[in-house]
């Protein structure tokens, strides 16, 4: 069975930075594209950031394109989602994610496998 464990949340300041991390327990997730996502508290859960198999192409939601980078570690099987200049409105449940597919995508029901979330709370 695939998990997926993530990692790095936490409370900062507004401006600041945090890296979360998502471990793949299997060796096959070399093959699959990663994405984050998260969820606020009476919202629907919204697409963060895709990479697709091997790291050479990247997707980012308007909302954090030029503060976040989405990044894999195949050797290591690790998705990361290096996260700057946070603002309050960033604040949610981050969710990694192993797509069906091996190119990029934001479709949530592209993803097939998720972690069980890490919290990320923005203080203004």
């Amino acid at each position: 069975q695939v998990q997926l464990v993530e990692s790095g949340g936490g409370l900062v300041q507004a401006g600041g930075s945090l890296r979360l991390s998502c471990t793949v327990s299997v060796r096959t997730f070399i093959s699959n594209a990663g994405g984050w996502f998260r969820q606020a508290p009476g919202k629907e859960r919204e697409f963060v950031a895709s990479i697709n198999y091997n790291g050479g192409d990247t997707m980012y939601a308007d909302s954090v394109k030029g503060r976040f980078t989405i990044s894999r570690d195949n050797a290591k099987n690790t998705l990361y989602l290096q996260m700057n200049s946070l603002k309050p409105e960033d604040a949610a449940l981050y969710y990694c994610a192993k797509s069906k597919y091996y190119a990029t995508t934001s479709d949530l029901r592209d993803y097939n496998t998720w972690g069980q979330g890490t919290q990320v709370t923005v203080s203004s």
